[in-house]
């Protein structure tokens, strides 16, 4: 590895998600692409500010990797630590989240934990393959209920730059 730092760049990558290019880039820590997936599907109700349980939205926003499940129903599955305490705080301003449900996620991200899953902004966000589903449907259709779905090779290959705490931007 020469110098400059190459070496630490690649060692923290981030991902960005473009809703409207429809693209996945693994970023390295100096914004520099080292890959780039195409062929993804997000949520079939769209993308929003803030994403509610059973809306089937894609949340836009910072988030990083919570938990990465290699057996999910969809191939492997790296979860997002939504809902973020910027949804949750947006959520709670519209009257929306009740107060004891927002101090649950702010207490679980000043603490380190998962932030609740089952309250009214929902959970379980995340990327992940497709698993048994039709790769033909995939390229076509927005068919998840709030997440990124990516071909089941690219989710793999994907893997090998993803960690827990790894940052997520969809915008």
């Amino acid at each position: 590895m020469n110098s400059g730092g190459c070496l630490a760049d690649v060692d923290d990558p981030s991902i960005l998600i473009d809703t409207k290019t429809f693209s996945l880039t693994v970023l390295s820590a100096s914004n520099r692409p080292l890959a780039r997936f195409r062929n993804i599907s997000l949520g079939s109700g769209g993308v929003s500010d803030t994403h509610l349980a059973g809306d089937a939205t894609t949340p836009l926003g910072t988030f990083h990797i919570a938990w990465i499940n290699p057996r999910s129903r969809f191939g492997i599955f790296f979860g997002l630590d939504y809902p973020t305490l910027s949804h949750g705080a947006h959520a709670l301003a519209l009257g929306i989240l009740d107060q004891a449900d927002y101090e649950a996620i702010l207490n679980a991200h000043h603490d380190g934990y998962l932030p609740p899953q089952n309250t009214v902004l929902g959970g379980q966000i995340g990327i992940h393959g497709i698993g048994e589903g039709s790769p033909e449907i995939q390229r076509h259709v927005n068919w998840t209920k709030g997440c990124i779905a990516l071909p089941n090779a690219d989710a793999v290959a994907l893997g090998k730059w993803i960690h827990i705490g790894t940052k997520v931007i969809i915008r």
